[in-house]
């Protein structure tokens, strides 16, 4: 299954041979033999490079999950013996990679020296969870997720906050209700999270009475965040990206009452050696927020109609 994905990656058998270090011979042998396992072509030699049959389309996705899962199975198996050497591949929403993995890394490498960290970045909670889903991660941290991909451990709350700049009439205030911004222009993100098929702002603003009026869209949180800071707009960012990533060099404002959820880690596999480890250093390390709801706050989704968020 790797030979055949690495033939379909590289368009050509001369490439993927190259690559695997094998002979063209035996890596076509190898090709023929899997398809004759299946029962039928999974790739169609052209004169210039392979592409995929019906059948080879349909095998593929089965195939990279394969091939990720024994990966995955090896790593565990050396994992078994105690966090102390291999490697973890650690999948998260972007945010969360930005505002929380990096002190929790800091901490891992001072712990556990011997262990290679991989960290894969993901623009959505729906992303991250596919992502997963296929076996890209020993281990993924975000919201709680729709499916039951496995094991799915609680770590702390995520609030929403809402960013201005210091010059800004609610400069001297710590809260502000959702109706009192329906004038004001909004930087908006592409990472806004989609609850219901519709962007959460849309949503809650619209709960609230108005539609928000987004003066620039970015495609990462922290830009905007940014942008705000400069007054461009009003923003809507998790408190830990504006606090200990990107820098109060803005003022933060809570929604009254806050926009928050639950913040999970989970995995396909229930966690052992290396995994387990930093499952246990996120629940006891993870900032600001301590005390894990049971059952997890779903994604700060469920806006009455006064426009204010339910806790």
């Amino acid at each position: 299954m790797e030979y055949f994905l690495t033939v379909v990656e590289e368009a050509s058998f001369t490439r993927a041979a190259e690559l695997l270090h094998v002979s063209q011979p035996a890596l076509s042998h190898q090709i023929k033999a899997l398809e004759r396992s299946v029962g039928g072509a999974l790739l169609e030699r052209m004169p210039r490079g392979v592409r995929l049959t019906p059948m080879g389309r349909a095998f593929r996705p089965h195939a990279e999950l394969a091939v990720r899962s024994a990966v995955q199975a090896r790593r565990a198996a050396r994992a078994a013996a105690g966090a102390e050497g291999g490697e973890l591949h650690v999948a998260a929403v972007h945010s969360v990679a930005v505002g929380v993995l990096p002190d929790i890394f800091a901490r891992w490498r001072a712990a556990h020296p011997r262990v290679l960290l991989h960290l894969h970045e993901y623009a959505t909670s729906e992303a991250l969870e596919e992502q997963v889903e296929r076996g890209t991660a020993d281990l993924a941290v975000g919201p709680a997720p729709t499916g039951r991909p496995g094991t799915v451990v609680p770590v702390g709350e995520e609030e929403i906050v809402l960013v201005v700049p210091f010059d800004d009439r609610f400069a001297g205030r710590t809260t502000v209700t959702l109706p009192e911004l329906a004038d004001r222009p909004w930087v908006r993100c592409a990472m806004e999270p989609v609850v219901g098929g519709e962007r959460f702002l849309d949503r809650a603003c619209g709960r609230a009475g108005f539609t928000p009026r987004t003066a620039v869209f970015t495609e990462h949180t922290s830009t905007a965040v940014r942008m705000a800071a400069a007054g461009v707009g009003v923003c809507a960012a998790p408190a830990h990206l504006v606090r200990d990533a990107v820098g109060e060099d803005c003022v933060v404002l809570s929604p009254d009452p806050p926009w928050k959820r639950t913040l999970t880690v989970f995995s396909r596999v229930p966690p052992t050696g290396a995994a387990k480890a930093f499952v246990d250093l996120l629940r006891l390390a993870w900032p600001h927020s301590r005390v894990v709801s049971d059952p997890p706050l779903r994604a700060y989704q469920d806006c009455p109609e006064d426009g204010t968020a339910v806790a």
